[in-house]
């Protein structure tokens, strides 16, 4: 019996990529490449025009030299802005910015994980009108909001009353490293929830409760399901709160005094007050830049890739 034949069907889909011709397919993949820089390259220049090409202005300036008469001198390139980091009034402005960031992360962490907790085992109507008020304070100016607290902080602010009133004899808030850190934690709380619940939304809530079956205490079933899970959500809310934290500029100048001088007011006070020291300004912000990017690999390699 004769055997009919037929011809490969030329619209067969399931020919594997790797069949294709190499020309053709390396043809391929550099017009994909090209669609996909075509289609970025808006983002590209905004970033490059933004954010490049000013953070090579202020490293160029950091090496600079400031003149008598206070202007920057760029011909005599020098290490002397680096040098002055280490003078004695410097590390302690650092330390002072390091232990108030380092607190309000904390303190942000404590309150954000319960409230992330409980927003994320809500039911989905209730969850999204709990995530707008979230979102709420992001609707106002950040200073305006700081300037709220001034007057709620003040001498004869609501806060101060409420002290006096439970027994606290004059109680001074505004001006303190406790008024920073109260405005610090009110502005970036946010910044600790959203990842948070970003975590625990997705984590598997079954597992808690096979713990809690298999006599796991709540405080064990926490440690070792709830805790590790939401990992990666703690790492970059921490980062997300420390980095702005860090080098706060508006929360010091407004909520603080002298005494409470953070790396943000420094720096500023370099560029636009009588300072007038734009090597030193710059020297300062290259290595706040440095510590941040020093937090951001922590952050990627500790898990927050996962997120």
């Amino acid at each position: 019996m004769a055997t009919t034949l037929t011809p490969p069907d030329t619209d067969d889909t399931s020919v594997p990529p790797a069949d294709l011709p190499p020309g053709l397919e390396r043809n391929a993949e550099k017009a994909e490449s090209r669609r996909g820089f075509l289609i970025g390259l808006p983002a590209y220049a905004y970033l490059v025009l933004f954010f490049a090409i000013p953070l090579a202005i202020v490293v160029v300036y950091s090496f600079a030299t400031r003149s008598p008469s206070g202007l920057t001198v760029l011909a005599d390139w020098n290490l002397r802005s680096y040098v002055r980091l280490t003078d004695s009034l410097v590390l302690a402005i650092t330390w002072r910015s390091l232990w108030i960031a380092t607190f309000t992360t904390v303190v942000s962490l404590v309150v954000a994980y319960p409230f992330a907790y409980y927003l994320a085992t809500r039911p989905p109507r209730t969850r999204a009108i709990l995530l707008v008020l979230v979102m709420i304070p992001f609707w106002s100016n950040f200073l305006v909001r700081t300037f709220a607290w001034r007057l709620l902080l003040s001498s004869d602010g609501p806060v101060t009353r409420i002290l006096e009133f439970v027994g606290f004899a004059n109680p001074r808030l505004l001006f303190t490293p406790t008024a920073v850190i109260i405005g610090l934690v009110y502005g970036y709380l946010p910044f600790m929830i959203l990842p948070l619940y970003a975590s625990l939304e997705r984590m598997d809530h079954s597992l808690v409760e096979a713990a809690r079956d298999l006599y796991a205490t709540g405080w064990e079933a926490f440690r070792k399901v709830t805790w590790p899970l939401s990992k990666p959500g703690v790492i970059a809310g921490s980062i997300l709160v420390f980095i702005p934290s860090f080098g706060a500029y508006v929360t010091p100048e407004v909520l603080g005094g002298t005494g409470t001088t953070m790396l943000g007011s420094y720096i500023g006070r370099q560029f636009v007050g009588t300072a007038s020291d734009w090597p030193f300004g710059s020297s300062l912000s290259v290595a706040i830049l440095f510590v941040m990017m020093i937090a951001a690999m922590f952050y990627f390699r500790s898990g927050g890739k996962d997120l």
